[in-house]
């Protein structure tokens, strides 16, 4: 019998003989139908081809979110080559070492990008070969010497390549985490992993009867930049159910609700921040978002912002991976006679990191690998297998090492898993306060304040205390007409009174500033910010 290896081109069989005239959109720029967005993965194909790219070769790509990084996920992989995603909010030193360390030979470039690479181009000898990417613009003068224009690159070549078969083991991506803890940190996927993620996060997707779920009739634009963690893995889902595709290139807010508007978008995902600016951004123009299906991760979803989303007509619910998880682990899906999503138990279900999707098994353990009741109550850190997680960090054994002890994967997350398998994140082991000996939830805390008059972010970082050791610190960015310290303070005690956090947060101090630091990839900087309030008080 003949092999069938899981690759990523096995995910075309089903849209193309079902869905060969679905829509693949670029901004207000460009509509491609699913059959013509396949013909020029073939030529991208030959493109490789022609230019002598090998099987096994790493080519990069920085571009906004468009069809053309669609076009990467699959074509670059499909060659048997490694497609490298560039995340283009690190610093250009670190972009640097990602290339480098990476051993990417050759470049795919958007033009918006072309300053960022000029100003390390002498650091990348490893780039033998750039493709340059413009939106109907003439490619500017540039140091860089390109090899091409990527439509002219494709519209060189014949249809009709033909990807060949090859072991389904083969390296088919990596990307770089964001650097907060040192050098960024090399994650690799494999073929056959992340099919199996295609298919296990479809299943989970499309499973519920009725709401926090995507279906082949909706219409998919990510608010997840392509960049990270394959755009959360949807792309590769929407593609194998034939959906509607609309890439809004450079996130801006009026494009995004003008594509949501005019293009009929149902579902998306992103961080809180970013669902947060959307909000204000179509409650300021008259948008009208009732229908949309938003799945949030990245951070924890703060029930303040839930709720105002679900009351805008919003389906709102959490998702949670790493992306050392190719990313999705859990998602935050009620059973069908829990739909009222106002009630305080509901609400809470929906912003936790929600159940395990299918073939994922998670627990709970101590720091000697115990595993932890399953009670709501019990809490330790959270592990995982799955068949598509990460083996480990590119040319990095000790790390590698250190994240699959005991044969799980540790996300070094701290939470809790109730009976019916809804798992509820506390904190990040790092990022847990630790005051006169007792462990102190900055995610608590954090969730108590944004639901104070005023408070439009918060983020909660321990600083060292002469006498406490740590004491929380919340630092905070509010409407000063609106919010009162003396109400943020009794909000904390309400939530201590109530059991929600231990006592020793009313030691909590209060700073208002004008920004918080955030990643590359809008999760809030705690590292950042312990450094820049590490003076003891």
């Amino acid at each position: 019998m003949t092999s069938y290896p899981l690759l990523l081109k096995q995910l075309w069989h089903t849209p193309l003989a079902n869905a060969a005239n679905q829509e693949i959109v670029y901004r207000d720029q460009l509509r491609l139908s699913y059959r013509q967005v396949y013909d020029r993965i073939g030529r991208f194909g030959a493109a490789l081809a022609a230019y002598g790219l090998q099987q096994n070769d790493v080519i990069a790509v920085m571009d906004h979110d468009s069809h053309r990084y669609l076009e990467c996920y699959f074509a670059i992989p499909m060659y048997g080559a490694t497609l490298m995603t560039v995340n283009t909010k690190l610093t250009p030193t670190q972009i640097a070492y990602t290339l480098n360390h990476s051993r990417a030979s050759m470049l795919l470039l958007h033009a918006d990008f072309i300053p960022i690479i000029e100003s390390i181009h002498a650091e990348l000898p490893g780039i033998q070969k750039y493709i340059v990417m413009a939106d109907k613009t003439a490619v500017p003068q540039s140091i860089l010497q390109f090899d091409n224009e990527y439509e002219c690159w494709l519209a060189d070549q014949k249809d009709g390549f033909n990807f060949s078969d090859f072991d389904e083991n083969t390296r088919a991506t990596t990307f770089y985490t964001t650097g907060t803890t040192g050098v960024p940190k090399g994650v690799y996927y494999t073929h056959r992993q992340l099919v199996l993620h295609t298919l296990a996060a479809g299943m989970a997707l499309t499973a519920p009867a009725a709401q926090q779920r995507f279906h082949s009739e909706d219409v998919y634009m990510p608010l997840t930049p392509m960049f990270h963690v394959h755009a959360w893995g949807i792309p590769y889902i929407v593609t194998l159910l034939g959906i509607k595709q609309v890439y809004p290139g450079r996130y801006a807010p009026d494009m995004l609700l003008r594509l949501i508007r005019e293009e009929q978008v149902t579902c998306s995902h992103c961080v809180p921040t970013l669902l947060k600016m959307m909000l204000t951004a179509a409650q300021a123009a008259g948008v009208d978002l009732r229908g949309w299906k938003v799945v949030i991760g990245g951070s924890a979803l703060p029930q303040v912002l839930a709720r105002q989303a679900l009351e805008m007509g919003i389906d709102c619910f959490a998702g949670y991976g790493l992306s050392e998880t190719a990313p999705i682990l859990t998602l935050a899906q009620l059973n069908a006679t829990a739909q009222d999503p106002m009630t305080d138990d509901t609400l809470a279900k929906l912003c936790c990191a929600g159940r395990a999707i299918p073939l994922v098994d998670l627990q709970i353990v101590d720091e000697v690998m115990q595993s932890q009741a399953h009670d709501g109550q019990s809490s330790g850190e959270i592990v995982a297998r799955a068949p598509w997680l990460t083996h480990g960090y590119l040319d990095n054994t000790e790390a590698s090492a250190a994240l699959w002890r005991g044969d799980y994967l540790h996300t070094q997350d701290i939470g809790t898993m109730d009976s019916n398998g809804y798992l509820y994140i506390t904190d990040r082991l790092k990022d847990v306060i630790k005051v006169a000996g007792e462990w102190v939830s900055s995610l608590e805390l954090e969730n108590a304040l944004t639901q104070v008059i005023g408070v439009k972010e918060v983020a909660v970082i321990g600083v060292p205390d002469k006498r406490w050791g740590e004491c929380p610190l919340a630092l905070l960015i509010v409407d000063n007409n609106l919010f009162k310290e003396s109400a943020a303070q009794e909000q904390v005690r309400l939530f201590v009174d109530r059991g929600s956090i231990p006592k020793h947060a009313l030691l909590t101090q209060f700073k208002q500033v004008e920004n918080i630091i955030k990643t590359s990839v809008g999760k809030i900087d705690k590292k950042a910010l312990r450094a820049e309030y590490a003076v003891a008080q």
